[in-house]
């Protein structure tokens, strides 16, 4: 009989308990928060912001495609075989004929997404692997208030049909754009995709709100739930159950959240 140990996977990454529901997943990772904390300091400028915003998706791809692709059986014959006909490593991994797409949203979801294309073309057949782009950006009022999400233009394919589709963008704070995003890919193109899985360092809990009641069958993953404006007794309750949870301020940005992550990646103060 051969090895069964590794013929069954069920992993799942480290996280914290919350009342938003089995698709959302709050990692729960010190290394991960630590770089995050020092991503969002004042002090922080680039290159070092580059260079932790990449750090954090590499980890974050990690977690996602081991976590959320699908996986086969595999027989691999080890370079042993040659003297022991039984050197062969049986088990599971990641099923290479997966089709994916990963989705940059510019500007904050640009070196995001190139994160996992890389790591996707590593782990899966790079000819099932796509990179779509989307310009898109906050719309506000004369206050400065976020109203909704305005297109400026999509690179993208044609179809969807079974894809895993992953959306890395950063900051999860109201969810406008995100939703118009996912809209976008399950009415404009072709097919039905397999699973859409949206990867945050930072997200809201009006973010996830939303997210959740809009479109109930996708992925969340997050490193950080900031709920900073929250009332004191809504802070020691488990995320998601109380809701008077608050991480938005007037003009829709998070608190404590990273402070502009899209501006502070390209030097663009406007």
């Amino acid at each position: 009989m051969s090895e069964q140990t590794y013929l069954r996977s069920s992993y799942a990454a480290p996280q914290i308990a919350h009342a938003y529901g089995e698709r959302v997943h709050l990692l729960d990772d010190p290394l991960a928060l630590t770089w995050l904390s020092r991503l969002g300091a004042r002090s922080t400028t680039q290159p070092e912001v580059g260079r932790l915003v990449r750090r954090l998706y590499e980890q974050l791809a990690w977690i996602v495609i081991a976590a959320e692709l699908p996986r086969e059986r595999v027989a691999v014959p080890t370079r042993m075989v040659a003297s022991e006909p039984s050197a062969v490593y049986r088990g599971v991994a990641i099923d290479p004929r997966t089709p994916a797409v990963t989705v940059g949203i510019a500007r904050a979801g640009t070196v995001p997404s190139q994160v996992f294309y890389e790591m996707l073309n590593e782990v899966l057949d790079p000819a099932n692997v796509r990179q779509d782009h989307l310009f898109m950006s906050r719309a506000v009022d004369a206050e400065g208030r976020v109203t909704g999400s305005t297109w400026h233009d999509a690179k993208i394919g044609t179809d969807v049909d079974e894809r895993v589709i992953v959306f890395p963008d950063p900051m999860g704070a109201t969810g406008s754009s995100m939703i118009e995003a996912i809209r976008h890919y399950r009415t404009r193109l072709k097919g039905t995709p397999r699973k859409i899985v949206c990867v945050h360092l930072i997200v809201t809990p009006e973010y996830l709100k939303r997210v959740t009641s809009e479109q109930p069958d996708v992925v969340v993953y997050a490193l950080r739930h900031d709920r900073g404006l929250s009332p004191d007794d809504a802070l020691g309750a488990l995320p998601g159950s109380d809701a008077r949870e608050r991480g938005l301020d007037s003009h829709q940005y998070i608190i404590p959240g990273a402070g502009g992550l899209g501006e502070i990646l390209n030097n663009a103060w406007i």
